[in-house]
């Protein structure tokens, strides 16, 4: 592996505005972003629908008693007679592809992960960084309603609650660390305490001086 090469992952809680600061931050380095695109490159690599990997993405798996992906058939022919005659496509092995194409897409360049466990993934990747943002909750639910304007401030915040508890379970399942916890990462930073745009600058100067960019 290219040494020069380096790999900047991000966790989020939803309505942080995590994604937005990723975003952001593969623009300043010139790196690719990779979010759901992911997704999209697991499917072409893999031959499978994208659909199950929409179905599993960012949930533990669902087979821990032996049950597959859906607890039922493939509703995708097509992509079921590519597994022989099984009727189960486990979480874990669509986690696996999915594992690998993200070690393979940072071999290949630097790049900016957001989720799926990818600081896990790559923890032996020479030249990473882990990075964790969260929010308030108020600022969460704020940020979440304005782009989701029927949604109720009690709505929302039970969204969001929902939404961590399943990153969470998803993160704790295949990395056997703690999601959201200081000592998982490296940076770990509230964003609605500084704002988005001064939080981003903060992550990126923590970035260079610990990459030496």
């Amino acid at each position: 592996m290219n040494t020069d090469k380096f790999v900047i992952n991000v966790g989020r809680q939803l309505g942080s505005g995590g994604r937005s600061i990723g975003q952001e931050l593969a623009k300043r380095f010139s790196i690719k972003y990779y979010d759901r695109k992911l997704l999209e490159i697991a499917s072409k690599q893999s031959g499978l629908n994208e659909k199950f990997f929409e179905e599993a993405d960012e949930k533990a798996s669902k087979s821990l008693g032996g049950s597959g992906l859906f607890g039922s058939r493939f509703p995708f022919v097509a992509d079921a007679a590519l597994f022989c005659g099984s009727n189960y496509l486990s979480n874990d092995e669509l986690f696996k592809i999915q594992s690998d194409v993200i070690r393979d897409l940072a071999n290949e360049e630097s790049s900016l992960f957001v989720g799926r466990c990818a600081d896990y993934i790559l923890r032996n990747h020479p030249r990473c960084i882990n990075v964790f943002v969260s929010a308030s909750m108020d600022a969460r639910i704020k940020a979440f309603q304005s782009r989701n304007e029927n949604v109720t401030e009690n709505q929302a915040r039970d969204i969001l609650i929902k939404a961590d508890k399943k990153r969470s379970t998803y993160y704790n399942y295949y990395s056997n660390k703690e999601w959201g916890v200081a000592s998982t990462y490296h940076l770990c930073i509230e964003s609605s305490v500084l704002g988005l745009a001064k939080t981003t600058d903060f992550i990126e100067s923590f970035i260079r001086e610990k990459l030496g960019l």
